[in-house]
Parts: structure tokens; C-alpha cells; sequence
């Protein structure tokens, strides 16, 4: 069944009724000889408001698909998008005394209010594009403005007394750990974000196409937005806030991010949505409204650029925080079966104990290895490898696999039948098959035997074959970094018995990035 359109005169009238109050304060807005009679919560609040009540309203009868009334519903959507990020910005310039901020690089309150700035004006070409657009359409314009229909935002600098009674919660060292490990992975997932701030003015197109799109800005934003929530159910007011003041410190941080990105949000959903793309064929007075270039500058040079710094002190703090509450344990985990601690496996180990922060070692032999450093992890494999090389030697002398005497076979055709008899008992793994053996032996003087057992070792080296071992070592240090790495060592260490490249679990995905 067809839809029944609904006629010019009805929908007009509906619409010059409903838009009244919204054109009135666009009216005043327009009137105002500066920013600061506008740039106020009470004004911007409504004009929001207002503005998406009726885009609601156009959008119940599809105006933006409809060429009269597209152009006025692509002006009501800036202004609720610019109301929006003015009252963002307004929040956070008033909340910054309270969030106990570290200091960053730059001038974060001076930047705010260039911001706010742009904002204005923006909203100011909105208004009278909104005005002129009205005209057009024939709607009716209030002309009555109050002087003074909103209130100030003078207000006073003090705030209410805390003395409401700290309610129980858990461990402070609970909480700590909570927090700060999602703060951390929070962090860990906004890489892409963060590393845009090292874009040049004439790559900011290809970043917002890529790794700051509006997709990636609000879903990390819903992640810090839920961060905030945890803290606030779990935290706030708690006795655990006032034991480590720590804590007030990681929430102004988390606040602070989750406001720039929702700033960074509705800037790339403009530039992606509504920038350089006309409502329809008709000419429309939005696309005067600012550059795109301008509108680039803003999200790359205020959102990103302080959402980076902001979390980059934070993630350092969230490390010192979990050093403090650090539960010293160990685990005991395989040996990679691929080659032991080569490229791949280290790295990930490195990465997992750098992204925590907290001193893990690992322990082989009463020797201990810095987690921290792949390089350090690389050199467990010498002795990784020296005990595999015993372990083949003693097997191939249990099972009697070279002759005491000679039999007529060749050094090479020995050297084949034991490594075949090796893996038929699951003590060794072919990487290379046909096996190729060289020539000229490594031993020239010795026994059969100990030049068969210097032949497999020499193969061992190459990586032409490993040996099947039930080997572990040790991890030692907290007992959060640990579970990770435990999860990582049943996962293969991100690597099938191959070495190919496999997906690790969720809680890991951190590593991949």
C-alpha cells in the first residue's frame, strides 16, 4: 500500500506552528553582537532541544528526501549538531577545575575557547541561514526577542561541601586494578586515534577516511562513556575514592576524553555527512555555512590532538597505580612448540608486559629474563635449544637408532632413518620435507654416533626440523599481567604448531594492534 502524501498546505502549517519557538531563538541568536550572549548552557540547551524536536518532525515525513524541505531540514541538523558541541564545550570548560587534570603540552583552556569560538560562528551563519530559508518557505518569523531571556553563566566559583557519609565498597586495590586495566586497554584500542595527531594538514582528508572516521570516534566513545559509568556505580563516593586520591584523578581523565570525543564524533559525522553534499539539486545557502578544511583543522588540532595527550598521562598514571596494588604470583606455562621464544612469541610477550607496565620476569633454570624486552626473551632460546639438543641425543642413544657397527648405509641414509624413526615417535617435527641433508658432515673426526647427533642438532639449528618436548618456564610478577599471559600461552602464543598466525582471544586483541 502506497503511503498518502500530505499536502503543501497542511505540512507548511504544521510546520510554521511547531518551528516557532526555534526560529525565535535563532532570531535572537542572530542579533547577538558576540559569542558570549549566546555561547550559554540555558540557550544552547533549548536551541538543541528545539532544533531536534523538529527534526524529528521532518524526518516523520521524509523531508530530507523531499527537494522543498530538504535544504531546511540539512540547516535545522547543523544547528542541532553545533548547539550540541557548543554545550559539550561549555561543559567542559567548567568541569576542567574539578577534574584535577595533569598538565599537558599546550594551552587546553585557551584551545577550548577557540573552539567555542568556531562554534559560535558557525552557528551564527546557521541562524541567519535558518532565517533566510524561513523566508523562503514562507514560515513566520517571531520578531520579539527578550533582552535577556536566558540566564548568565556567572556563577560561583565555590561548590557544595562533600558530606555526604562515603558508602563501603570493595578493596581499594580492586578498584585500582579494575579501573586503571580498563583504562589501559581503553588506551591500548585508541591507537589509531591517537596516531593521527602526527598527520599533516594535507593528510587529514585520508586519516577521517580511515582511522578517525565517525564509526571509530563514537565507538570508542560509547567504550570511555561506559568506563565513566563503571566508576561512577562502582567508586564514587566510596571509601576506596578517599583511600587513594588516585582515583579522582583517572575519572577526570576518563570524563575528559569521553566529552573531546563526543566533540570529535559530531565533527566527523559533519564533515562525513553533511559537508560538500547537497541536500538535492536545489541550490542551498549550507554549503557557505564553513570549509571543510576549517572544520578538519578544528577535529585534528583540538579533539584528537588533546583526546591523545590526555590519554597518554593517563595511561601512564594507570601503570604507576597498578605498581602500587601489584600481587606478586607466579605461573608456570609451555615453552611455544614452534621454535620457542622466536619473533612472534616474544613480541606479544613484550607488548603484553610494557602495556601494564608492571616488572614480569621469566625464570629458566634459575636464570631470569626481563619480559619486557624481546631481546631478552630471544636469549632463553639458546638454552631452550640446548636442552632440546640433550634431549634428542639421549633419545637417540634410549632407542638405539644408530649401529654400533657399520651396516653398509651411508652417513646420510642413517641420519634419515633415525630423524624417521624421531617423528614416527612424536619426538621431532619436519618443517622440511624431503628432508635435505648436506653433503659434507659437520663432524669429520668421532664416532657414527656422535657425528649423527651433531647432524641432527646442526638440522635442529637450521629450523629444519624441532623437537616435541614437554619444556616450561616461569613467569613471575603480577598476578593481572599473568593471567594474561597465561590466556596467551593457551592460545598458542598467537601461532599454530606451523608458526602461522592465528587470532587470539578478545582479551587479548589489545596485542594485535
Amino acid at each position: 500500500m502506497r503511503p498518502v502524501k500530505v499536502s503543501d498546505d497542511d505540512f507548511h502549517e504544521l510546520i510554521a506552528q511547531r518551528a516557532k519557538r526555534l526560529l525565535s531563538l535563532a532570531n535572537y541568536l542572530s542579533s547577538c553582537s558576540s559569542n558570549s550572549e549566546f555561547l550559554i548552557r540555558s540557550f544552547l540547551g533549548e536551541f538543541f532541544s528545539q532544533s531536534l524536536q523538529i527534526e524529528e518532525l521532518l524526518d516523520a515525513y521524509d523531508a530530507r528526501n523531499n527537494c522543498k524541505w530538504c535544504p531546511f531540514r540539512s540547516l535545522i541538523a547543523a544547528t542541532k549538531l553545533f548547539s550540541n558541541v557548543g554545550y559539550e564545550l561549555l561543559h567542559i570548560r567548567h568541569a576542567v577545575p574539578a577534574y584535577r587534570l595533569l598538565p599537558v603540552g599546550g594551552d587546553f583552556a585557551k584551545a577550548t575557547q577557540q573552539t567555542l569560538d568556531f562554534t559560535g560562528e558557525v552557528l551564527t551563519k546557521t541562524a541567519k541561514h535558518l532565517l533566510s530559508m524561513a523566508c523562503r518557505l514562507n514560515l513566520p518569523v517571531p520578531s520579539e526577542t527578550e533582552s535577556e531571556p536566558f540566564h548568565s553563566e556567572e556563577m560561583p566559583p565555590a561548590r557544595l561541601p562533600r558530606d555526604c557519609k562515603a558508602r563501603r565498597a570493595e578493596t581499594v586495590s580492586e578498584m585500582v586494578t579494575m579501573l586503571a586495566t580498563a583504562f589501559l586497554n581503553l588506551a591500548a584500542g585508541s591507537k589509531d586515534v591517537r596516531s593521527a595527531t602526527k598527520a599533516k594538514p594535507h593528510e587529514y582528508p585520508s586519516y577521517i577516511e580511515n582511522s578517525i572516521t565517525e564509526e571509530s570516534l563514537r565507538t570508542l566513545e560509547l567504550r570511555f562513556h561506559n568506563l565513566q559509568s563503571q566508576y561512577d556505580t562502582y567508586v564514587a563516593g566510596s571509601e576506596a575514592e578517599q583511600q587513594d586520591t588516585d582515583l579522582l584523578v583517572l575519572r577526570g581523565h576518563i570524563s575528559v576524553v569521553f566529552h573531546l570525543l563526543r566533540t570529535a564524533t559530531s565533527f566527523a559525522h559533519y564533515y562525513e555527512r553533511h559537508l560538500n553534499k547537497k541536500p538535492c539539486e536545489v541550490k542551498s545557502p549550507q554549503e557557505l555555512l564553513l570549509q571543510p578544511n576549517d572544520l578538519l583543522f578544528v577535529l585534528m588540532n583540538y579533539s584528537i590532538t588533546y583526546i591523545s595527550l590526555y590519554i597518554d598521562c593517563a595511561e601512564n598514571l594507570c601503570r604507576q597505580m597498578l605498581k602500587r596494588y601489584a600481587e606478586i604470583s607466579q605461573i608456570e606455562v609451555c615453552v611455544p612448540p614452534y621454535r620457542g621464544f622466536h619473533v612472534r612469541p616474544a613480541t606479544l610477550i613484550s607488548k603484553l608486559a610494557l602495556h601494564y607496565g608492571s616488572e614480569v620476569y621469566m625464570q629458566l633454570d634459575e636464570e631470569r629474563y626481563d619480559a619486557g624486552s624481546a631481546l631478552e626473551l630471544f636469549r632463553v632460546n639458546e638454552k631452550i635449544n640446548a636442552q632440546k639438543r640433550k634431549f634428542v641425543a639421549a633419545e637417540i642413544i634410549r632407542l638405539k637408532l644408530v649401529p654400533q657397527w657399520a651396516t653398509g648405509k651411508d652417513l646420510k641414509t642413517i641420519i634419515h632413518d633415525t630423524i624417521s624413526t624421531l617423528a614416527k615417535e612424536s619426538k621431532l617435527i619436519l618443517y622440511e620435507q624431503p628432508l635435505q641433508i648436506s653433503d659434507i658432515p659437520i663432524r669429520a673426526e668421532g664416532t657414527l654416533l656422535e657425528k649423527v647427533i651433531d647432524e641432527v642438532a646442526q638440522l635442529l639449528a637450521l629450523g629444519k626440523i624441532d623437537i616435541n618436548t614437554d619444556m616450561t618456564v616461569t613467569f613471575i610478577g603480577d598476578k593481572r599481567v599473568l593471567a594474561d599471559i597465561k590466556l596467551l600461552a593457551e592460545a598458542g602464543y598467537g601461532e599454530d604448531s606451523l608458526g602461522n598466525n592465528i587470532s587470539l582471544p578478545e582479551k587479548l586483541s589489545y596485542l594485535r594492534r
